[in-house]
């Protein structure tokens, strides 16, 4: 039973399935603890079993290999040592370096003469040292630019391969040669590497790719970090009316891309003086509004041409952006001159970056209540309450408020704040995100949370651009830290009621 555990937690290993592999090992970890203090084991003294956690061996595994290891046969402590160490390997792959120590540590006080396991270990903790949190640190960051023609996106290229900003940052060109970089700023006296991949006068790289995004992404890839010159950033253009779904979803669905890169952010360029024009453009019913769900896409948000309009007027642009993308953060440019750091290394899809996104939608949705009895909403938020988060709208002037306030244009898009007090069962959260992506699919541009799952000691952290879904347990639960769930979701036509309905499915009884 044990040894067909270890084949399969290895072959999710190589199919870097870490979390699927962490599971297994986590099931084969507590039936060894049950078999080493059974009574008559010749293990661990049964009138000290009711003193041991059932989870010991995973919640603090050296304490109860200390107490456990005269008792046992040289046959446990190597599988506990084969255990331990292909959960070292797992737990690198997700990036919890600090638990991998942890478990290393474990697996070398059953096998201390194990020098491999040793420098492995030293290797592990040069890591945490150097800073580095994650093997995902590793990977290039990646930003996806959007925006509507005219917005600015080519100014900002250009920018960003012409100013000495210190960092070596390659930028595709979308598919259909929409850009236009300035030929002047091309280094023709520079070794062109490949065809279509070009060296810029300040180190950055130029890439045309008129084929498959993938394939011009391992090219990069080869051509750079493959040659031992990593960059510091990779950033991709769409079409001005283009959805950048597309392109984001290739961070999920590629073992190439995904192991090599990771997808930093979306950016949207806005023309500040054209904008409110674009995005209360009428559309057919079923028609897509492009200005719209570039905007709703967006992790940041950088409103260009600010010197072309009033403050008033800039104040009404930044009123529209807001009542369809609340948590993104705007920066006002003229000419599209902006820091590289607004532009990468913003991490929206990190655990810190999801929860503070998600208690801004929260908080959002609790002032469009004004705390008091509007609607049928339970109560939410940052309150620890839980309930329908269910608001009106001030599209129109209110009465029960009292509030006059200007008539909007209904967009179709508005974000759903979920939070509850409580944990998930897994196969049920299994299903809900299976319910979530056939059915809601099309209709979710982005979904964001941060889960506890029963029996799982850390926080699984998810987030889906439209159908593609990427998920993964991060940092641990600290001792006394309330065990929540907390989500939001973005798109178009969104039910409240029934994603609050479908998700309460999955709590635990």
């Amino acid at each position: 039973m044990a040894d067909a555990v270890l084949q399969s937690a290895r072959s999710a290993l190589k199919e870097e399935r870490f979390f699927d592999g962490v599971q297994l090992i986590n099931s084969a970890l507590e039936a060894q603890q049950a078999i080493v203090i059974k009574p008559g084991s010749g293990g661990y003294a049964a009138e000290a079993a009711t003193e041991v956690d059932n989870q010991e061996i995973l919640q603090n595994p050296e304490a109860f290999l200390m107490r456990v290891l005269p008792s046992l046969q040289s046959s446990q402590r190597q599988l506990l040592a084969d255990l331990f160490a292909l959960r070292t390997d797992l737990l690198i792959g997700l990036g919890a370096l600090k638990r991998a120590v942890l478990d290393i540590s474990a697996a070398l006080l059953l096998t201390p003469e194990n020098e491999a396991m040793s420098i492995k270990k030293m290797q592990i903790e040069g890591l945490l040292k150097s800073g580095a949190s994650s093997v995902g640190s590793a990977k290039t960051p990646t930003t996806i630019i959007t925006g509507f023609l005219g917005a600015g996106k080519t100014t900002l290229l250009n920018y960003i391969l012409d100013v000495n900003h210190g960092k070596k940052i390659a930028i595709i060109e979308n598919e259909f040669g929409e850009v236009g970089i300035d030929d002047a700023l091309l280094n023709t006296k520079s070794a062109v590497t490949e065809e279509n991949i070009i060296e810029m006068n300040n180190g950055c790289i130029c890439c045309t790719v008129r084929g498959d995004l993938i394939a011009g992404l391992k090219k990069l890839h080869k051509q750079t970090t493959g040659k031992g010159k990593p960059l510091d950033g990779i950033i991709i253009e769409t079409t001005g009316l283009a959805d950048p779904a597309p392109v984001a979803q290739t961070f999920f669905a590629d073992d190439f891309v995904s192991a090599n890169m990771v997808l930093d952010g979306i950016l949207t360029v806005v023309d500040a003086k054209h904008i409110v024009g674009q995005l209360q453009e009428e559309k057919p019913q079923d028609a897509v509004n492009e200005a719209v769900e570039q905007i709703a896409f967006a992790d940041r948000i950088l409103l260009n041409k600010t010197d072309l309009v009033g403050e008033a007027d800039l104040l009404k642009v930044e009123a529209e952006i807001r009542h369809i993308n609340k948590t993104a953060a705007i920066r006002k440019t003229q000419n599209s001159r902006v820091d590289m750091d607004f532009i990468l290394g913003i991490k929206a899809f990190s655990l810190e970056k999801i929860l503070m996104q998600i208690s801004q939608n929260l908080e959002e949705e609790l002032v469009a209540e004004h705390g008091s009895g509007h609607g049928d909403h339970g109560g939410h938020g940052g309150h620890g309450h839980e309930g329908h988060a269910h608001s009106h709208s001030h599209d129109e002037d209110c009465e029960e408020c009292g509030h006059s306030t200007h008539r909007r244009h209904d967009y179709r898009v508005s974000s759903v704040g979920i939070q509850r007090d409580r944990e998930v069962q897994k196969d049920k959260l299994d299903t809900f995100i299976s319910w979530l992506v056939q059915n809601k699919g099309p209709d979710l541009y982005r979904s964001k949370g941060v889960l506890a799952v029963n029996g799982m000691s850390h926080k699984f952290v998810f987030h889906a651009v439209h159908m593609q879904f990427s998920g993964k347990p991060q940092e641990p639960w600290r001792e006394g830290e309330k065990r929540q769930c907390k989500m939001v979701f973005i798109g178009k036509n969104l039910d409240r009621e029934e994603l609050n309905k479908k998700f309460d499915e999955c709590l635990v009884k």
